[in-house]
């Protein structure tokens, strides 16, 4: 008995605050088709003794045997990075973070939609981590951005994202 008591009380109290908190599923709505997941690839060489050789400490008499004479290969990693951006132009000009796409030599947009499209970096700015990035596509859902001069402090802000192909998220 006590546990029905206990879920009808915590469904009256989420009815409660819900009501006192903004609903932002318009905002979801009008603006969330022109989020995009930005995905990347980039190869990375390093350059290793043996693969799988052994982790040794500096001091170890092994250590300076390996460094000097075994063969040094180079081998090919691939990495890969995932983000958010948005449309901020029709005609393909997407706004993401430049670590996403900091030395990626291959860079994929998706949309909403499910379309991917390749993707060319137009410019970066890693000191704000803001970065342009251009796709070949044509009359594209795109943001409207606001005015952040008109926020005051505790206002409600929003931040639709799609990190990790979580749409809308």
């Amino acid at each position: 008995r006590s546990w029905i008591f206990i879920v009808l009380l915590s469904l009256f109290v989420q009815r409660v605050w819900a009501k006192d908190l903004p609903d932002f599923t318009e905002l979801v709505e009008k603006q969330g088709a022109a989020v995009v997941n930005v995905s990347t690839t980039q190869t990375i060489r390093n350059t290793q003794a043996i693969p799988g050789m052994p982790n040794l400490p500096e001091g170890d008499p092994f250590y300076e045997f390996f460094r000097r004479f075994a063969p040094q290969v180079p081998r090919e990693q691939e990495s890969q990075s995932l983000g958010s951006g948005f449309i901020i132009n029709a005609d393909g000009y997407i706004l993401t973070n430049a670590h996403v796409v900091d030395s990626a030599d291959k860079i994929t947009v998706r949309l909403t939609d499910k379309r991917e499209f390749k993707a060319k970096v137009i410019g970066a700015d890693k000191r704000t981590d803001v970065a342009l990035l251009k796709i070949e596509a044509n009359n594209l859902p795109t943001v409207i951005l606001g005015k952040p001069e008109l926020l005051k402090v505790g206002e409600w802000v929003v931040a639709i994202g799609s990190p990790f192909a979580f749409d809308s998220s």
